[in-house]
């Protein structure tokens, strides 16, 4: 909530009269996040922008991401999640990874149907990419992470969607 209130400028008391409860706070992060990134792959898909472009840009920012261990709400969302209260109620982070899952799979079939992707379990690409993205945004709190470790996760990725 500390991070949240600095990244908003409101005090505890101001966030809280604006929301009922944590829990809705931490929804609406995730429901932002979720509708932004579906809404840049579907209206670039619809543009017509390539494949490989719209996966480009997108590990870009996830590389970014990963390098940038200040601005991670990874281990926020994970810790409330992880409260048994909240875990066991409508489940919003799994609905975050299942709405995401969509997104993905959405680019990745796309990808296939215009051959710029490999044919492949679009899946378990996904699972690769959300849980390798995340696994680096969590350790990024708790030890240095060099730029080797997101670069080489996106060559992988690269390395198992991108035809040449």
């Amino acid at each position: 909530m500390k991070d949240i209130c600095e990244k908003t400028g409101l005090s505890r008391g101001g966030l809280y009269r604006h929301y009922s409860s944590t829990e809705q706070i931490f929804n609406l992060i995730a429901n932002c996040f979720m509708q932004v990134q579906e809404d840049e792959v579907v209206k670039k898909i619809e543009s017509k922008i390539s494949a490989r472009q719209i996966l480009s840009e997108i590990l870009e920012r996830y590389q970014k991401e990963m390098l940038d261990s200040n601005n991670s709400l990874s281990i926020a969302i994970y810790e409330f999640f992880s409260i048994k209260k909240y875990a066991d109620t409508e489940n919003a982070l799994y609905k975050q990874y299942l709405y995401s899952k969509k997104t993905w799979e959405t680019l990745i079939e796309y990808g296939i149907k215009t051959k710029e992707f490999k044919s492949v379990d679009a899946s378990a690409v996904f699972d690769m990419i959300v849980f390798s993205y995340q696994g680096v945004r969590m350790y990024s709190k708790l030890m240095p992470i060099n730029q080797e470790i997101p670069q080489h996760i996106i060559e992988i990725i690269q390395n198992i969607l991108l035809n040449d």
